[in-house]
C-alpha cells in the first residue's frame, strides 16, 4: 500500500495540489490522469521519493517497481543485468556474492557473510533471475541475441523496453509506470496488459491510451480542482462520474460568485453611509466566501476539425512494385495498392516491420510535399487528380523552424489568413491570449504536436498521412483527433498504437506481418481481427 498525507505542491502562482490524503491499496491498479501540465509526473515523482513534498509525506513499500526515464544511464551494462537490477536487494545481494568469491583467501567472517548473501540470494528467486529475467524481454519484443549485449547497443525504443522489463522485474510490493506504452506496438501493449491485469501489488500508471487504462485499471486517481479525485472503474466509467461531480461543484462556484457579487454592490453602494457595520460584516463574509471559494477544473479541451479545400479524385492513390531496403535488408518489397477517395487505413505490426518505411515511400514524391527520392528503391506512385497531403511526421526534429514566434511559423502556410483567424486556430488547440507569441524554441513536445495540428487545419488537405500523431498528446487531445478523424471526408494514412483508434476511425487495414510481407484487408480493424482469429 501506498499512502499520502496532506501532500501540497505548487509552483510560483500555480497550484498543482493542495492537502492531498489519499491511500493506494494493495491489490488495486489506478490510472493516474489528468491534463499536461496538472502534475502527474510530479505526483509520482512524489511517490517514488525522486521529489520531496512540499508539505505533507508519502508512505511506501520497500520494494517498488519503477520505470525510469533516463535511457541513457544503463548505456554500459548488459541487457539482462539492467533488468535485474529492478530488484535491488538482489542486486547487491549478487554484486557482494561475487567480490567474496574472488578473493583468493576467504576468512570466517567472509564465509559467514557469504552465507548470509546465499540466503537473500534464495529468497529473491536469484538463482533463476536470469531466465526470470529473458521472459519478460521476450514478451516485450526483446530478442534472446540482445540480451547479451550493452543497453547501449540497442535502439531507443528497444531501451525503453528494457527500462520497462526492469521495473517489472522482481515482483515489488508496487509499481509506478509513467507512459509504459510509449514506444511500444500492439503486441507488446496487449502482453504488458495481461501482466499487469495478474499483478496482486499496488499498481499506478499514467497513461494517454484510453484502451489500455480500460482494461487495466480497477480505479482512476484524477488530478483536477487541485486535488486528486480517485473514482472507481476505468476510464470511461471516472469520464462519466467526473461529469456530474464537476457539475456541481461548478454550480457551487457559480453561486459563491452571485453570493460574492451582490455583498460587494452592498458594500460600494453603502460604504460612505451610515451603515457602517454592516458593511463590515459583509466585507468579512466575502473574504471568508473567496478564501474557501473551490479551485476550478484544470480541464482543457482542444477543438481538432480537418476541412478540405477541395475534394480529390475518385481514386486518390495507385501504387505497384514499391520496395526499399536498408543495407541489403529488403523492409517492403513489391507492394501494390488502389486507395480511394475516403478510406481511412490504419498500418499496424510490431516495430521495425517497415510502417514508417512504407509510409515515407508513398510520400517521396507527393503533392505540395518536398521530394525524398532516397525513401524509395523502386516502384511506382501515381497520386490522384486534385491530391494535396497533409503529413504528421513521427519525428518532429526539424519541423518547425526555429526563431519564430508561434503565431508567425503558421501564418507563413497561408499568408492571405487574417491575424484573427491564426490566433483562432492557435486558441482552439489550448495556445490562448499570448500563449500564440511563444518562441517556437520554447515548446514542448506536446506544444510542438498541437501546432502541427494547426498547421494541417490551415492547409486543409485532402489526404492525411498521420505517424504515431498520439504521441505527447493528453487524453483530452487524442479523444479530440479521435472525432475529428472520423468526422473528416478526406483519405486517412494512419500509424498508430492506440487501439481506440484503430478500431473507431479505420475503414481499411494494412497488416504488416514481417518479412516484407503486408495484408491488405477491406474492413475495419476489429473485422480483421475476427477473420484472423477464424
Amino acid at each position: 500500500m501506498i499512502a499520502v498525507q496532506n501532500v501540497s505542491m505548487r509552483y510560483g502562482s500555480k497550484v498543482l495540489f493542495d492537502d492531498v490524503t489519499t491511500t493506494f491499496p494493495t491489490g488495486r491498479r489506478f490510472g493516474l490522469t489528468g491534463p499536461n501540465g496538472a502534475g502527474k509526473s510530479t505526483f509520482m515523482k512524489l511517490l517514488s521519493g525522486e521529489l520531496t513534498a512540499q508539505k505533507g509525506n508519502v508512505v511506501r513499500p520497500a520494494k517498488l517497481g519503477l520505470l525510469r526515464q533516463d535511457q541513457y544511464a544503463f548505456d554500459a551494462l548488459r541487457v539482462v543485468d539492467t533488468v535485474i537490477m529492478g530488484n535491488a536487494r538482489l542486486w547487491s545481494a549478487l554484486k557482494e556474492r561475487d567480490l567474496l568469491y574472488e578473493k583468493a583467501d576467504m576468512t570466517d567472517a567472509d564465509g559467514m557473510r557469504l552465507g548470509e548473501l546465499e540466503g537473500i540470494v534464495g529468497e529473491e528467486d536469484g538463482y533463476t533471475a536470469e531466465s526470470d529475467a529473458a521472459i519478460l524481454l521476450q514478451g516485450l519484443d526483446i530478442a534472446d541475441e540482445l540480451h547479451e549485449r550493452t543497453v547501449g547497443e540497442l535502439q531507443g525504443g528497444q531501451k525503453v523496453r528494457v527500462l520497462l522489463a526492469q521495473a517489472l522485474f522482481g515482483h515489488p510490493q508496487a509499481l509506478l509506470l509513467d507512459e509504459p506504452t510509449n514506444h511500444l506496438d500492439l503486441d507488446s501493449i496487449h502482453w504488458l496488459r495481461e501482466f499487469l491485469v495478474r499483478y496482486d501489488g499496488t499498481l499506478i500508471v499514467i497513461s494517454h491510451d484510453r484502451h489500455f487504462l480500460n482494461a487495466v485499471c480497477t480505479h482512476i486517481a484524477d488530478i483536477d480542482y487541485e486535488t486528486i479525485i480517485t473514482y472507481s472503474g476505468g476510464y470511461d466509467d471516472m469520464v462519466l462520474a467526473k461529469t456530474q461531480i464537476r457539475s456541481r461543484l461548478e454550480a457551487d462556484n457559480a453561486q459563491r460568485e452571485k453570493k460574492i457579487a451582490q455583498l460587494q454592490d452592498f458594500i460600494q453602494r453603502f460604504s460612505a453611509g451610515t451603515r457602517s457595520s454592516q458593511v463590515q460584516s459583509r466585507r468579512k463574509e466575502v473574504e471568508r466566501l473567496e478564501t474557501t471559494a473551490l479551485a476550478r477544473s484544470n480541464i482543457a479541451r482542444p477543438y481538432i476539425r480537418f476541412q478540405m479545400n477541395r475534394p480529390s479524385g475518385r481514386v486518390a492513390l495507385e501504387c505497384s512494385g514499391v520496395s526499399k531496403a536498408f543495407d541489403g535488408l529488403e523492409v517492403i518489397k513489391g507492394f501494390g495498392a488502389v486507395v480511394n477517395r475516403g478510406e481511412k487505413i490504419v498500418l499496424v505490426g510490431r516495430n521495425g516491420m517497415g510502417k514508417t518505411t512504407l509510409m515515407r515511400a508513398l510520400l517521396s514524391d507527393a503533392p505540395n510535399l518536398t521530394p525524398t527520392p532516397g525513401d524509395i528503391d523502386s516502384g511506382t506512385i501515381k497520386w490522384g487528380h486534385e491530391v494535396s497531403v497533409g503529413y504528421f511526421a513521427q519525428d518532429h526534429t526539424g519541423a518547425i523552424r526555429k526563431g519564430m514566434t508561434a503565431v508567425d511559423w503558421l501564418h507563413q502556410f497561408d499568408p492571405d489568413a487574417s491575424r484573427q483567424d491564426i490566433h483562432g486556430l492557435l486558441g482552439q488547440m489550448l495556445f490562448s491570449g499570448e500563449e500564440g507569441l511563444k518562441p517556437t524554441d520554447a515548446l514542448s513536445g506536446g506544444e510542438t504536436a498541437r501546432l502541427l495540428f494547426c498547421r494541417l487545419m490551415l492547409q486543409k488537405p485532402n489526404v492525411l498521412v498521420l505517424d504515431e500523431p498520439t504521441n505527447h498528446l493528453d487524453l483530452e487531445a487524442i479523444n479530440a483527433l479521435n472525432i475529428a478523424l472520423q468526422k473528416y471526408e478526406g483519405t486517412v494514412f494512419l500509424v498508430t498504437h492506440d487501439q481506440d483508434l484503430m478500431e473507431e476511425v479505420g475503414t481499411r487495414v494494412w497488416h504488416f506481418d514481417g518479412h516484407t510481407a503486408i495484408t491488405d484487408f477491406k474492413g475495419t480493424f476489429e473485422e480483421y481481427e475476427a477473420a484472423s482469429a477464424k
